[in-house]
Order: structure tokens, then sequence, then C-alpha cells
């Protein structure tokens, strides 16, 4: 079992941690939690944290990879890549250039010899709508991209399919896109039974059964999150403006971690 000197955590809002709790002014998300663990077993241990919200898979290749190189010393160095869900959301989306582009970014980070994470994720929601079912193809098809580029060159897969149960809405933000901090501290935990690490065996059991919402609630809720995130997730595309425009990543250089 490798006992990692250090993690660096490339990606978008998922790895940033958005809508998980806040800590010193920034998102926790499961890649804190999960150096968190990390380092208990190592005194000299750092964290690097270069994702950043709403960024598409050409920006985390062409900026976060090549910072992120420099810090890879080898097997040592744990190294996470998600990143193309965003991409996979956008109306112009073209799965064979998009799967070209993710490929590109695996390589170049195998060539460093660094350990790698990556991720397939949800490909069902709730719905038999149209946009369930665009949802379901594109995002299916993206799992089976990233589980060959997986096996092509060495990377640990975490498996959205080992625990569907996870698509459960009550591990989501009210945005209905990110997890909230249930779900990362799952998710850290998912990562670390992956790499052989001290885990909660308790991340594997689903919620009890949700009760039946009443049709006024679950239709005001639903106005909710139209008028609170989809209509402003529209207006952004319009202006062609990102969530993630001027921000710059929460850890941008090794950091130690205890």
């Amino acid at each position: 079992m490798t006992a990692f000197t250090r993690f660096i955590a490339l990606g978008d809002s998922m790895t940033e941690g958005m809508c998980d709790e806040i800590v010193d002014g920034k998102y926790r998300g499961w890649a804190d939690r999960t150096a968190d663990t990390l380092a208990k077993a190592n005194p000299n241990f750092t964290y690097t944290n270069l994702a950043i919200r709403g960024k598409l898979l050409n920006q985390v290749i062409d900026d976060q990879i090549p910072a992120a190189v420099t810090y890879i010393t080898g097997p040592e160095t744990l190294v996470s890549f998600h990143a193309g869900a965003n991409d996979v959301l956008r109306p112009n989306y073209q799965a064979d250039a998009a799967f070209a582009k993710y490929e590109k970014g695996i390589s170049e980070l195998a060539k460093t010899q660094a350990t790698l994470i990556v991720f397939t994720v949800v490909d069902r929601v709730e719905g038999n709508g149209k946009t369930a079912q665009l949802w379901h193809e594109r995002f299916s098809a993206f799992n089976v991209n990233v589980r060959d580029v997986a096996k092509k060159y060495g990377a640990i897969i975490i498996e959205a399919d080992d625990a569907k149960w996870l698509a459960d809405l009550r591990f989501l933000a009210k945005d209905r896109l990110h997890l909230n901090s249930d779900g990362h501290w799952r998710l850290s935990q998912a990562v670390l039974e992956k790499l052989g690490k001290d885990f909660d065996p308790n991340w594997k059991i689903p919620l009890a059964p949700a009760r039946k919402k009443s049709w006024v609630r679950k239709n005001s809720e639903n106005l909710f999150w139209i008028i609170s995130f989809v209509i402003p997730w529209i207006w952004r595309r319009i202006r062609g403006r990102s969530s993630g425009d001027g921000r710059s990543a929460k850890y941008e250089t090794p950091v130690s971690w205890k």
C-alpha cells in the first residue's frame, strides 16, 4: 500500500468542494476530507487543490495539469482528475472531441508516474422526459470513455455504479447538481476505501426511503430551483460567462496538511 507524500486534486466544482460546509472561507469538499486521512500517515504530507468551479475540460488540461506536473514526484504523489461534466452539459457538446481531450489529459499525467484516480458519474437522474434521456445518453458514454482511458493508463476508477443509491437527491445541494456535506463525506470515504486507507464503512448505508412529498411542496421546490439555479445558469451561458470566471484555486501550491 502506497504511503502518499502529497495529494494534488484537479477539476471543477465537484473537486473544489462546492456546497459542502465552509471552513476558513473555503468549501471543504471530498478532496479536503480525503487529505485529512492521508495526512495522518505522513507528517510531511502536502495537499494541492487546483480545481475551480465551472471549468471546462480543455481549461483543466491546459491550466491545471502543467501546474500539477511541477509538484509530482512519482507514485507517492496521488493525483485526482475529474473534468468533462461541464462540457457534457453544454448544448454544443461534441463527444468524440471531448473523449480525445480527456485521454490527452490522462496520458500527460500518466507520464509522471503519479498514482491517478478518475471518476465515473451518475448517469441516470429522476424523471423520464427528454432531458433525463439526454443526460443518460451523454453521461453513460462519458463513463465508458473514462473506464477505457483508465484501463489504458492504469488509473484507479472511483465507480459511480458501485453506489447507485448516491443518485438520491438528498445527497445533493439545493442546486440538484453538487453534492451536499453528506455527499462529499461519502465520496471521500469511497475514495479512501478504494485506495486501501482507513475509511468509515457507514458510507455505504443508503438513506431510509424518502417520504412522498405533496404536489404543492414538490412544485414549489421545482419553481425555486428553476428561479434560483436554472435561469442564472442559462443567463451565464448566453453571456458566455462561467461561475469560475475571475476565481483562483483554493490551494494553488502545496500546503502542509495536518
